[in-house]
Order: structure tokens, then sequence, then C-alpha cells
């Protein structure tokens, strides 16, 4: 695991989250599978039991209809053909992704205000729940709030986080509860509402499929009113069963919040379960705080300035001088031979981030700054907390740094550390939509997500990612749930998206909602909001090139929540290209509490149409407020990526090494070929495969096949689908034989 908050790559040997089960001992491999059922599940179950003798892990049946097995790979093809199983997953692997940023989104401008029951709004009477990696309940800012739960890994009722010394202890969790509901000397976004705790991630934040959905299912049972999951996966698809899960948590009346991801700043880049159509998907904003960002005076004026990433684990980028900087390549210790004294910048991949990190400080490095290997920037993560200032910067300014250094080589490279005022954007790590095949506009709202102090175990830590917004969104849903408490999860998610401020970049460009979705939370307007419109976002699809004149049409809800009759109107979107012709609803009048169906209609008009994506805002006027609806058209085949999280790992305890990559929408070709990492050198095709179906696709290799040398390898993935070529260019490392 290179970082903890980031969303994971799914692992291929998917059984190592539970082990081999007593029925499957002495029978070769196994591994851990999820079984979706259209039926009763415990019916299914005695077909699959009379079948096979396999008795299931577990059975879901509140948010999610199937069964867990663990059980040999040769005999999970067998279930698929068993009368009332649907489908049939492999379990893969999820990991985890306030002072400032709890008033910032408004939250405590409402506690002045009384709910029904003449109580303030701190969240007072709101189970919330949270599936992480347990809780503190000792912690003294939670000890009030904490109310129960139940620990999946352990299958008891004590969900503490993981005590264990060294990488194996964990905290996310409590950080994560502490964002919704600290009541102490940090004070949650609604600090007097009941933590439910679900502790599904173990040791080193490690979970699997099987763990997260019956932590769902316990929710459910439990009747949490809102439920936290700031974990994920890369795969961008709307039916993973997580996903899905949390669409049948919500159809059971939970408000399901998750954050969207920590794999931005590229489109498509949401994984499951912030792809889930039902629940309040979230990505990270930036609360008030000073960015570190470096000038080097060598290179080119308009790109000297580099922006700068913390890495979880080490001391915070807080260099108040100038430094020399020299090249450290990938952090061996062959590689740092001159840094004592210097800042090093060493490039991701070949070792694990550790080492590279302890490497430069035995090298008696001042500071590392950590390159990305492929294009983009990333987040980085220790597993072990070093007392090293360190950074990480994307592939480009990398580049331009490493060739300042070689181009000056006889001359010491000097960078510098300014601090930039940043309020409202977007954090860079922050996942991005749309969700490939239902093409829906995800992340929904966004929240604070950058430099978060909140509660960790025997203390308090400032983190980022997307795993901190998510929470501040679940505490925002209690605080409505309590001023609404008649409202549905539905409804909960309209008024967080039709009240949320919209964000523009540096140079006052509005993020595309893909990007942003609505906007930013604003608690206060979200409460006091009289009209509620949904979907709170609009997707028309993908309208096919060859097609003749089409109508895409979507219906939306209005709801009159004032004490007072009001009439609606909808604008036309102006300025979208040509090729358009919106047909909007007539004005709408409703009473007080009454609510109606309209629809939205645009004609397309191929012979004139000019643009592959557009995307903008359709607005609705009447309310106390507008309301902005976010929306998103295709035309053609989206422009989405062919692959994405390539992994090439030894599978534990076995003679075999195996790669995974996803395919959104499959590949007609795929191959993966590798070079020296120096030269460039083509040393040979380590697979070749054809015509493959969309989804995760994995191969293991025997040791005696592989061929390789032990060291480092560049790695570059391809994969064709209609007409569309993808590269994913990485380093892999062949430790041994």
């Amino acid at each position: 695991m290179e970082f903890l908050w980031r969303l994971l790559f799914i692992l291929a040997f998917a059984g190592l989250a539970l082990g081999v089960g007593s029925n499957v001992q002495g029978q070769g491999e196994a591994k851990t599978v999820i079984v979706h059922v259209d039926d009763d599940p415990e019916i299914v179950q005695e077909e699959i039991q009379e079948r096979t003798d396999y008795e299931p892990d577990y059975i879901f049946s509140s948010a999610f209809l199937g069964m867990a097995y663990t059980l040999p790979e040769t005999s999970a093809d067998q279930l698929e053909n068993v009368p009332g199983v649907s489908r049939v997953d492999d379990s893969v692997q999820y990991d985890h992704a306030l002072r400032e940023s709890v008033p910032f989104i408004g939250a405590e401008d409402i506690r002045t205000q009384l709910d029904d029951l003449g109580i303030r709004l701190s969240g007072h009477g709101v189970k919330v729940g949270v599936i992480d990696t347990g809780i503190d309940y000792n912690h003294p800012d939670l000890q009030k709030n904490y109310a129960g739960g139940y620990d999946v890994i352990d299958d008891d009722h004590d969900p503490m986080e993981t005590k264990a010394k060294g990488k194996a202890i964990t905290f996310h969790g409590t950080h994560v509860a502490g964002i919704i509901a600290a009541n102490g000397s940090v004070r949650g976004v609604a600090p007097d509402a009941d933590i439910y705790a679900y502790r599904a991630l173990g040791p080193e934040g490690q979970g699997s499929t099987e763990h997260v959905l019956e932590a769902i299912d316990r929710a459910v049972v439990d009747g949490v009113d809102v439920l936290n999951l700031s974990l994920g996966n890369p795969v961008n698809g709307p039916d993973w069963p997580t996903s899905k899960a949390l669409d049948e948590a919500a159809e059971a009346g939970i408000i399901t919040v998750t954050s969207s991801g920590n794999s931005g700043p590229d489109m498509w880049s949401v994984g499951s379960p912030g792809t889930s159509e039902k629940s309040i998907s979230v990505g990270a904003s930036t609360p008030p705080l000073k960015v570190p960002q470096l000038t080097v005076p060598e290179i080119h004026e308009e790109d000297r300035e580099l922006d700068l990433q913390p890495i979880q684990g080490t001391a915070p980028w807080n260099m108040k001088r100038r430094i020399n900087i020299v090249d450290g390549g990938l952090g061996l210790p062959e590689d740092l031979a001159d840094v004592r004294g210097r800042a090093v910048l060493i490039e991701r991949g070949g070792i694990p981030i550790q080492a590279k990190m302890e490497n430069a400080n035995d090298a008696g490095a001042d500071a590392v700054l950590l390159m990305n290997n492929i294009p983009g920037p990333f987040m980085a993560g220790m597993e072990e907390e070093m007392d090293v200032i360190a950074a990480s910067i994307d592939n480009k300014a990398g580049n331009q740094l490493k060739k300042v250094i070689n181009d000056n080589e006889n001359k010491e490279v000097v960078i510098e550390t300014n601090y930039v005022e940043e309020t409202d954007h977007m954090a860079i790590f922050s996942s991005r939509g749309p969700v490939t095949q239902t093409w829906d506009i995800k992340p929904d709202v966004v929240a604070p997500g950058v430099d978060i102090d909140s509660t960790v175990p025997e203390g308090y830590q400032g983190l980022n990612g997307t795993s901190m917004a998510a929470p501040h969104i679940a505490g925002a849903a209690a605080l409505v749930k309590q001023a609404h408490p008649d409202w549905e999860p539905e409804q909960v998610k309209a008024t967080l998206m039709n009240t949320a401020v919209s964000l523009s970049n540096d140079e006052g460009e509005t993020y595309p909602p893909f990007v942003q979705g609505a906007g930013r939370v604003d608690i206060g307007a979200a409460i006091e909001n009289d009209t509620l419109v949904y979907p709170g976002a609009l997707s028309f699809g993908v309208w096919e090139a060859e097609e003749s004149n089409q109508r895409l049409e979507r219906e939306i809800t209005i709801e009159n929540q004032s004490a007072h009759q009001r009439t609606y109107s909808f604008d036309v979107p102006t300025s979208l290209g040509t090729g358009l012709n919106w047909k909007m609803p007539m004005p709408i009048t409703l009473d007080p509490g009454e609510k109606q169906t309209a629809t939205v209609n645009v004609e397309i008009q191929p012979d004139i149409i000019d643009f592959k994506r557009i995307d903008g805002e359709i607005n609705v006027s009447g309310g106390r407020q507008d309301i902005s609806l976010p929306f998103l058209l295709f035309s053609d085949e989206p422009d989405y990526p062919r692959l994405s999280g390539f992994q090439f790992a030894k599978v534990p305890d076995r003679d075999y090494w195996m790669y995974e990559v996803f395919l959104p929408g499959g590949a007609e070709e795929l191959e993966i070929t590798l070079y020296e990492p120096d030269t460039f050198a083509y040393v040979g095709t380590l697979d070749s495969q054809k015509n493959l179906p969309e989804g995760p696709f994995e191969k293991e290799f025997h040791a005696d096949e592989l061929h390789l040398d032990p060291g480092i390898y560049h790695v570059i993935v391809y994969a064709k689908y209609k007409d569309r070529e993808d590269t994913l260019e990485t380093q892999i490392a062949v430790v041994e034989k």
C-alpha cells in the first residue's frame, strides 16, 4: 500500500481478506466472492448448499441481497448457474480517502437556531453511522457521542481502532468521526449527534467488499439516520456491490454519504462507492489556508511556481530559507551520495515511498521532494511516520526541475518557498466524474478536505483527502435531518445540492459539474431552503452521432416547502454552442407542501452540432433563492480512459506473480510491455489479450514463467476500445524470481 488515503487499486487475490474458510481447506487456493440474488437470499443459499455443500461467510439481507462465500477458485463459476443467482463478483480490497472548516461551511452560524422541539441545531437525536477503521471511543472529544456499533473484522461489539504497534495501527475512523461530531477541544459539524461505529477496515486500514457490505447491512438494521463511508476503490462503474448497497440503504431511508476519491484531477477518476446513484458523493475543496509553493528561478517565468502536495506521515513543508536541491533518482542508497544539507528530488516508483524517505533521511537530506512518475499529481502517505520534511509535486513540475538540475550540474540549483492564500478552490487530488455507463454527474457536492484538524487516538492530527470532506457532509446531513425530521434522503440531498456555492478557479472560470457537482455546501442556506428541486444535477447521457434528430428528456421534481403559494419558472441555458434546441417546462404554481414533476427536453440537430461534451446550468426561479441545476451531455462515444488501476505484485505465500487492470468498457486489445528504466530498451511483452469484457481483468504467472531478473522495469500498458487507444506508464520492481 503506497499511501493510506487514496482510493485503492483492487487486489486480485481478494480471498486474503478473510482467509480460507474451514469448508475449503485442503481444496487448493481460495477466494472470496459476492453473490447477487434476485429473491430471498436464504432460499438461494439453501440451494447453493444443497448443490455444492458450501456455507456462506455472511448473508446480506437489508441493504444488499446476496451472500459472501470463501471457496476454491475453481468452484466460483459453479455459483453463477444456481437458480436465483444474478451475478458473482470477486471481493475487493478497500482503504480509507476543523477549526477552520466547520465554521467555514456555516455549521457554527446555525447553532442558535432551534428545531421543532426547541432544541438547538447540533445533531441532537440523529444517529450517524461511520463505516471505517473503528473509533477510539475513549477519546475525550468523542466519549459523549459514541453510542455503539460493531466490529465486522473481529465479529464482536467492540469497534475500537486497531491498537497494535507499528504500521498496523489505525486512526482514520476516529478522525472521520471527529469531523462529524467531536464535542470537546474540537467541535465537529454536528457535535450532539450519536455516533455508531462499524469497523470494516482492520490493521493498516485494510478491508474487503464483504466487510463493507456487512457493515452497511448492520447499519440498516440499527436504524442509523446518516451513514458515512470515507473509503473506496478505483472502479468507476455504477453497479459495484457497495454502490448498489448504498442505493438500497437510501431506499430504506438512510442518508448515505461517501467520498468521491483522491485520484484527481483527471476526468473519470471517481470510484465506487462514490459512483452510487442515490448517495451523496463528496469531493474535496480547500478551506481558508496558506499553501506552500516553490519558486525555481532557473525555470521559465510562466512555469517557475511549483505547487506542492503534503505527504501524510512526514513533517509539513515549512521551509523558511532558500535551499539547494539535487537529483536523487529513485531514492536508492547509491542515488543519494551527495544530498547532506540539501533538498533532494526523488522520483516515485521502484521501491516503496517509506524506503525512499528512510534512505534520504539516512543520507542527511534536509528535505525531500517526491515527483510523480506518470502524468499528473498524486497524494502520498507513509506507512510509518517520519520526522522528515517532505512534499510531492506532479510529473510535469518534477521533469522541469530535474532538467534544470541536470543542465546545471556544475552549479547549485536553489529553490525558495512562498505561501499563497487559498480558499474555495478544488483540491487537486479530488476525484472527478462522471460515472461510466450511466454518465451520472459525480461528485454531487464538495466540502473542505485539505489540512483538516480532527481527532485521532491520543490526540489530534491534520489530514487531507475526500475522506475528510465526506464527514463534513455527513454532519451537515445530520443537522438538516434534525431541522427537518420528516425529510427523506432525496430531499436532504436536494437541499444540500440546491443551495451549494458554485466554485471557480484562480482565473475566475467556473469548475465543470463533473469536478464540483453542485458546488461547496452551505449548511445555513440548506436548512433555511424552502424549495427543493431534484435530482440536483441532470445527465442527459450520450447522443449517438449516427442517429437522426433526437430528443433527450429528463424529469425533475419541484417541491414547495414554504408557507406560501409559489410560481416556478425555468430558464433556457444560453451560449452553449449550436445544434441544441431546449424545451423547458411552462411555469408551475404550487401550494404550500405541494410538489409536481416537470420534464426538461433538448433536441439534437445533427447537421449543425458542434460539440463532443457540453455542460452548464439550468436556472429555476421562484423560491427564496434561484436554484441552478448542473447538467451534462455527450455527443457520440465519451472519451473516457480505456484502462486504469494497473497493479503488478507478488502473490503472498505463493510462488506466483499477478497483474490486474480495470477496463471500464472492455478492450479489443490489451498489451503490457516492459522496458529498461534508464535506456528504455525493450525487454519483453508481459502479456497480450484480445476482446476482454468490461471490468477488472487479472492474470497470474508462475515465477518460472516471468523470465525477469530482479530489478526495476518501466511498464507501458496499452488498451484499445472503440477507436480509442490509451496507454498507462508506471514502474514495477521484481525483487526475486
